[in-house]
């Protein structure tokens, strides 16, 4: 399979929303097995799907360099040289300086080979629980924003939703597979412990209860009753958002966004 088929497949899945990392050679020196622009596609399993770039001698380290940003969403770039060359360059294996991880090339090729690995995952998402006014405006704001967004909230409720991408009838929230994930709590008084104990459970980057923070720590003493573990309600924020001195529902929606956007852009811009 050409790099042109890899890039089509490419396309095919980020229009499905599926997690993947995109491994691309950018660079060879003397003799290896695969050359500059060969490309393959590496699942969120581990597994290389489709394309190639060459054999065992750069697959281990590219197979964890795509895990790891996988996990993290940050891009790799994999420098796999032959131990020699490493030695004159003051490097070992596994070691990373200046953005580069090196590993060890034993291959009787002798050859070196950068790989560029990119993670490709879905749209960053927020999860709204609840129909209030704060819940309505977080989600029109997150869509405006460039936001996937999640509706959870019992089916009659749904309606106060102009748009969503998807609506999960009252709480049963699915377990995070990959990407970014941002759940406000905004159900003010209307399910707030099934809520929680859905969104403390399902995996996120950040929760966020919409209320007092009186009111959090009684329903966070409830659920420590009730077998939520302690780290889990230690994630908790709230109240919801930065201190902007928000009153209007809108404004508590913003700033709950802001808060959102300074989680997910920590440490992407650079200087």
């Amino acid at each position: 399979m050409g790099a042109s088929d890899v890039l089509d497949l490419v396309a095919a899945k980020k229009a499905k929303g599926e997690p993947f990392a995109l491994a691309t050679v950018v660079r060879t020196v003397a003799a290896t097995a695969a050359k500059a622009g060969a490309k393959a596609i590496i699942s969120l399993d581990g597994s290389i799907s489709e394309g190639w770039i060459g054999g065992g001698c750069a697959r281990a380290a590219v197979l964890k360099a795509a895990k790891d940003a996988l996990a993290d969403g940050q891009a790799r770039l994999v420098s796999v040289q032959p131990p020699d060359v490493l030695q004159e360059h003051g490097v070992n294996a596994g070691d990373e300086h200046e953005g580069v991880r090196y590993a060890s090339n034993f291959c009787p090729s002798r050859g070196t080979m950068d790989i560029f690995v990119e993670p490709v995952l879905p749209p960053a998402e927020i999860v709204v629980c609840g129909s209030s006014a704060v819940a309505v405006a977080v989600a029109e704001l997150g869509r405006r924003v460039g936001y996937t967004i999640t509706v959870c909230v019992p089916v009659a409720e749904q309606r106060a939703f102009a748009a969503a991408d998807q609506r999960i009838d009252r709480y049963a929230l699915p377990p995070r597979e990959a990407g970014q994930r941002f759940i406000v709590v905004a159900t003010q008084g209307r399910g707030d412990e099934a809520a929680l104990t859905a969104a403390l459970v399902a995996g996120a980057d950040y929760v966020a209860f919409v209320g007092s923070r009186k009111k959090a720590e009684v329903l966070k003493a409830k659920l420590a009753d009730r077998g939520v573990a302690p780290d889990r309600l230690a994630r908790l924020k709230s109240p919801a958002g930065l201190d902007l001195g928000a009153i209007t529902p809108d404004e508590i929606a913003l700033s709950i966004l802001a808060e959102i956007v300074a989680l997910r852009r920590r440490g992407q811009r650079a200087g």
